[in-house]
C-alpha cells in the first residue's frame, strides 16, 4: 500500500450522542446499578437479558456479567411494558431514541429473552466518504453486523439533507435509522422518514417513496431479499440516488450471493466462441456480469476507522469473475483523526530462482514460428552442426484438441498433432479413454510408441504431459547433459510449476469454487506454489508421501 496525503488535512472530529440513560431506565434495577459507573458504559454495545440467566453486558471483544441474580419473568415483563410495540421482526424501541430492543420468544409467543442494543448518533463519520456523496452515484455499504453500517447510514442521510440540500427519504423498516415513535430522531436532520408496517413490505414502500414523494435520494438499511434488490434497481433506473447497506464482509460475498448479486450487476453463464476462448485462454463456458451494477460505488467497512472503497464496482466484479484480485482504495483514520488515503500497488511477483517469465500476450501472437524442414537441416555440409529434430508427432487419445493446441501455442512447444497412431512418435492419452481402448494400446505397442497417461483433461495437466514427452525425447538424444542443461531444466520446471498453479487458481479454484490438486513437485517448488496461492487469499495443504508429495489448493 502507498499512503498519499489526504486532500483535506483537517482533523476529523467526531461527536457521539447515545441517550444511554433512557435505555438504562427501562432495565431491571440490578442492571442499572451495575452500569452506573462511566467506565462500564463506555463502548457498551448491548445488554442481554435471558430468562434464568445472569444479565450480560457486551463490549467489543468481551462480555461482562452484571451482578449475580438471574433474570426472572417479571423482569422481562417490566421491560416490555415500558417499550413501544414489537413489530413483525420482533423489534421494538424507545421513543425519540436510537436504541433497539429485540425479543426472543418461545413456541407460545412469550418473551424469554431481550437484546437491548445501544444506538448512537455519531456525527463526523461521513468524512470517510464525503467526496463520494458529491458524485450523485448510488452507494452501497457492506460489513459484518456491528461494524457501524447503520450509524454511517444515519449520518450520510443527515449530510445529504442538511449540507447538500437534497430531498432525502429514509425507508426505516425497523425504526433503527431514525428511532422509535412517529417523530424522527434529530440524527437524520431534515431527511424524511417512511416507516414500514411489516418487514416483507419494504420493497413496496421503496417504490411508493419514489412514486409519491419525489425524492432525490433514498436511504435503505439492510437490503436482504430478491424483491428488495429488484426494487433498488427500479429506483436507480429512474435516476434516484440510493444509499443502502447489505450484510457481507466484502464485495465478493455479494457476487456469490444469488439473491443479492443483482445489486452488483448480476451473474450469468456465457458460452464463448472458439476464437474468443483461445484469446482469453479460458474454457468456453464462463461467468460474466449480466448488467450494469445498481450501485456503481461500494464500501467495505472492516472496522469503524478502516474502509475499503470500490470506485468502479463494474470493473471490480469483472476482475473477480476472471479470478483476479481487485485493488480497492483504503481509507482510514489515524490516531489524530486525519483521513489517510492508500492506493494499492499491483501484486509483487514472487521471487523465484528462475529467469523472468515470458511476457503474457494475446493468443494470436503466441503462434509458434514454423520450424525448418528436417531435410533442409540434414542436408547441410557443415559437419560441426548437429541436425535439429523436427516437431514431435503426437497422437491424441481422448483429450481435448483445443487444450492441446493451446498448450502448444502458449509454451511454443515443437509438437504437432497427427491423425493416426502409426504416424506418431508418442501417444498422449486420458486415463478413461485408454482403459476403454484395448485396440489403441495394441496398435501403439506394435508401432513401438510410448504412451503417457494423464489423469485430468485440464490445461496444466496437458502442458505438463507435453513437456514430459519432450524431455524424454531429449533424454534419448542427449543421455549426458551438461551442468548448464540441468540448471536450465530445473528453472523451466519451476516456471512450469508456478504457471500450473496460477492457471489452476484463476481458471478453477476462484471462478468455480472447487479444490485443485497440483502435480507432484519438490519441497522448494511446493513452498513457492503455496506462497502464490496465499497471494490470492487461498489456503493450501500438502498431500502424498515421498516423490508423490503435491499441493492441494482450496477455495475460500
Amino acid at each position: 500500500m502507498v499512503s498519499t496525503p489526504p486532500r483535506d488535512t483537517a482533523i476529523n472530529t467526531q461527536r457521539i450522542t447515545d441517550d444511554l440513560d433512557r435505555l438504562l431506565e427501562v432495565l431491571p434495577q440490578g442492571v442499572q446499578e451495575s452500569l452506573r459507573e462511566a467506565e462500564a458504559r463506555d463502548q457498551l454495545l448491548e445488554v442481554v437479558l435471558d430468562l434464568g440467566r445472569v444479565p450480560e453486558a457486551r463490549y467489543p471483544g468481551r462480555a461482562v456479567p452484571l451482578g449475580a441474580a438471574v433474570v426472572e419473568r417479571s423482569d422481562l415483563a417490566a421491560v416490555v411494558e415500558q417499550l413501544g410495540r414489537f413489530g413483525g421482526d420482533n423489534r421494538a424501541g424507545i421513543e425519540r431514541t436510537l436504541h433497539r430492543i429485540s425479543a426472543i420468544r418461545n413456541r407460545t409467543g412469550d418473551v424469554v429473552g431481550l437484546t437491548c442494543r445501544v444506538g448512537r448518533a455519531v456525527f463526523g463519520t461521513v468524512a470517510m466518504v464525503r467526496d463520494l456523496m458529491d458524485s450523485g452515484q448510488s452507494l452501497l455499504l457492506m460489513g459484518r453486523p456491528g461494524v457501524g453500517k447503520t450509524t454511517a447510514l444515519r449520518e450520510i442521510a443527515r449530510v445529504l439533507a442538511d449540507d447538500l440540500n437534497k430531498r432525502v427519504v429514509v425507508i426505516d423498516t425497523s425504526n433503527e435509522i431514525a428511532g422509535d415513535g412517529d417523530i424522527p430522531h434529530p440524527a437524520i436532520g431534515r431527511a424524511r422518514r417512511m416507516q414500514v408496517a411489516r418487514p416483507e413490505l419494504q420493497h413496496q414502500v421503496m417504490i411508493e417513496a419514489v412514486e409519491n414523494h419525489m425524492p432525490e435520494v433514498i436511504v435503505i438499511d439492510e437490503i436482504g431479499t430478491e424483491l428488495e434488490a429488484q426494487a433498488a434497481r427500479t429506483i436507480a433506473e429512474r435516476g434516484v440516488m440510493l444509499v443502502a447497506t447489505a450484510h457481507g464482509n466484502e464485495l465478493a460475498n455479494l457476487v456469490k450471493n444469488p439473491t443479492l448479486s443483482d445489486l452488483v450487476g448480476g451473474i450469468e453463464s456465457v458460452t464463448l466462441g472458439d476464437e474468443e476462448a483461445r484469446r482469453r485462454r479460458s474454457q468456453k463456458t464462463v461467468l460474466e456480469r449480466a448488467a450494469e451494477p445498481t450501485f456503481p460505488l461500494a464500501v467495505e467497512m472492516h472496522n469503524r476507522h478502516r474502509w475499503l472503497v470500490h470506485r468502479d464496482v463494474a470493473r471490480t466484479v469483472d476482475l473477480l469473475l476472471r479470478g483476479q484480485l481487485p485493488r480497492p482504495q483504503v481509507r482510514q483514520l489515524d490516531e489524530n483523526g486525519h483521513l489517510l488515503l492508500s492506493e494499492p500497488q499491483p501484486p509483487t511477483p514472487i521471487a523465484v530462482p528462475v529467469h523472468p517469465p515470458r511476457p503474457r500476450v494475446k493468443a494470436p501472437e503466441l503462434a509458434p514460428q514454423p520450424l525448418p524442414p528436417p531435410s533442409d537441416i540434414a542436408g547441410t555440409d557443415t559437419p560441426s552442426e548437429e541436425p535439429t529434430p523436427g516437431p514431435l508427432q503426437l497422437f491424441n487419445a481422448g483429450l481435448s484438441d483445443q487444450l492441446i493446441e493451446q498448450a502448444i501455442r502458449s509454451r511454443r512447444l515443437p509438437v504437432q498433432l497427427v491423425g493416426e497412431v502409426e504416424q506418431a512418435d508418442v501417444v498422449l492419452a486420458g486415463r478413461q479413454r485408454l482403459g476403454q481402448s484395448p485396440e489403441l494400446r495394441r496398435r501403439a505397442k506394435e508401432a513401438g510408441l510410448p504412451i503417457l497417461v494423464i489423469k485430468a483433461d485440464t490445461l496444466p495437466q496437458i502442458q505438463r504431459g507435453l513437456e514430459r514427452l519432450l524431455q524424454r525425447r531429449g533424454d534419448d538424444e542427449e543421455p549426458q547433459p551438461d551442468d548448464h542443461t540441468q540448471t536450465t531444466a530445473q528453472r523451466d520446471n519451476a516456471l512450469e510449476a508456478m504457471e500450473e498453479c496460477r492457471l489452476a487458481v484463476e481458471q478453477l479454484v476462484i471462478p468455480k469454487g472447487q479444490p485443485v490438486e497440483l502435480l507432484p513437485r519438490s519441497a522448494e517448488i511446493r513452498r513457492m506454489q503455496a506462497e502464490l496461492a496465499a497471494r490470492y487469499r487461498l489456503t493450501s495443504a500438502e498431500f502424498g508421501s515421498g516423490s508423490q508429495q503435491r499441493l492441494r489448493i482450496f477455495p475460500r
